[in-house]
């Protein structure tokens, strides 16, 4: 089996017929499908398939063991995103091993293939909330009270698919088992277009977070309430989207974005009694925060002056990511020396390397497009992914 044909089973699977592309969400029913597809594909290739406290799967190659190395990546996506990001990872993983078993190769470490749960963030809001609990950087109780946007709680939905939730969190049993993790992804912008390489080495994730800001006013009649009697929360927050916009573009490389906005009740005739915006902030090295701070300042003028108030919370945050050097130079001259490249992009192997060795292959995307329909990669690149994944895992498992 490729990897194209692997994603092609899936490729049903959650699509968004108003968004366009795709929508899996953690527990929900095409994440479960995907999740059960998974399953069956890790078993006929003779893996064992395990689910961890956190809800993430983990396929195993052999006895699980301490110095095991481990690749994957995830099933969900944001809303309406694209087919690559995530399941490529995942695919990628189960074509490799199979073109390892196919050449008689038989791994003399422990060896699994991992889909981590809720990547994304998109179902409850913080990313990489499966490997974020494993490695005990968010804290359980946090995680369980997360709510979606109908108001059901992760706790709730881990119960509904199973999970003890009581035993949701810090793993460090299972962590210690990770010698080496390897997450291959899609590439999320542009830069292997340019060097003219369907496949590059990760070096960095820059520091990335994401806030919320709640104003709060006056619910109230559209018709029957004078401009100069309102306390509109809708123009705070609309204000604040183009500080974050004029703001960002004087911080060198920075990246700040607001992707979403909620006003409630939310009717065509209702003047809103408050306003949910959410801030997605990523500048290199330590300037992020300082970002954050200048939108906020800008953010409770503009509340000041419509009479509103203004809270702000922090929904994640994580720094600056270098990964494992000594991996990145056996990557490197194992592949042939590909291009390394930096991304914006969050990952579970950024979560990872914190605690273990870790390290990311990125296979070329031709429309330099992701987190969209159009997303994309050709099938000799996909395969070129492969190959490479499947050379780094056979050195490291032997």
């Amino acid at each position: 089996m490729t990897a194209s044909g692997l994603l092609g089973e899936i490729a049903d699977v959650g699509r968004d017929a108003r968004r366009g592309g795709y929508s899996r969400h953690a527990f929900d029913a095409p994440e479960h499908d995907l999740r059960t597809w998974f399953v069956e594909r890790a078993q006929q290739l003779g893996l064992d398939v395990e689910t961890d406290r956190n809800g993430n799967l983990w396929a195993w190659w052999g006895a699980p063991g301490a110095d095991a190395v481990v690749t994957g990546s995830h099933l969900d996506s944001v809303p309406g995103g694209g087919a690559f990001d995530g399941p490529l990872g995942v695919v990628s993983a189960l074509a490799a091993v199979e073109a390892l078993q196919a050449k008689e190769f038989r791994p003399a470490k422990p060896f699994a293939v991992v889909v981590f749960a809720e990547e994304e963030g998109g179902r409850f809001g913080v990313p990489c909330l499966g490997s974020r609990l494993l490695t005990g950087t968010i804290d359980a109780d946090r995680a369980r009270a997360l709510r979606d946007p109908s108001g059901v709680t992760f706790a709730e939905a881990a119960a509904k698919s199973g999970l003890d939730v009581d035993r949701v969190g810090a793993d460090p049993d299972r962590l210690g088992l990770i010698g080496r993790f390897l997450e291959l992804h899609v590439e999320q912008g542009r830069g292997l277009i340019d060097l003219g390489s369907p496949v590059a080495v990760g070096n960095t994730v820059i520091a990335h977070g994401r806030w919320r800001f709640s104003f709060a006013g006056q619910g109230n009649h559209a018709g029957a309430t004078l401009l100069a009697d309102r306390v509109d929360p809708m123009l705070p927050a609309a204000e604040t989207v183009v500080a974050v916009r004029r703001l960002a573009r004087k911080t060198p490389d920075a990246r700040a974005t607001v992707g979403r906005l909620v006003p409630t009740p939310g009717g065509t005739n209702v003047i809103a009694s408050t306003v949910d915006l959410w801030l997605d902030a990523r500048v290199p090295g330590a300037s992020t925060p300082a970002l954050v701070e200048e939108i906020t300042q800008a953010a409770r003028a503009a509340a000041e002056a419509e009479g509103c108030e203004l809270a702000v919370t922090r929904e994640s945050y994580s720094d600056d990511v270098v990964f494992d050097e000594s991996l990145r130079r056996s990557l490197g001259e194992w592949l042939g020396t590909p291009p390394e490249l930096p991304t914006g992009a969050g990952h579970d192997a950024a979560i990872l390397s914190g605690f273990v060795p870790s390290g990311m292959l990125y296979v070329r995307n031709p429309t330099g497009i992701s987190h969209a329909p159009e997303e994309f990669a050709e099938a000799d690149d996909v395969e070129a992914g492969v190959r490479a994944l499947a050379e780094v895992l056979e050195r490291l498992a032997r």
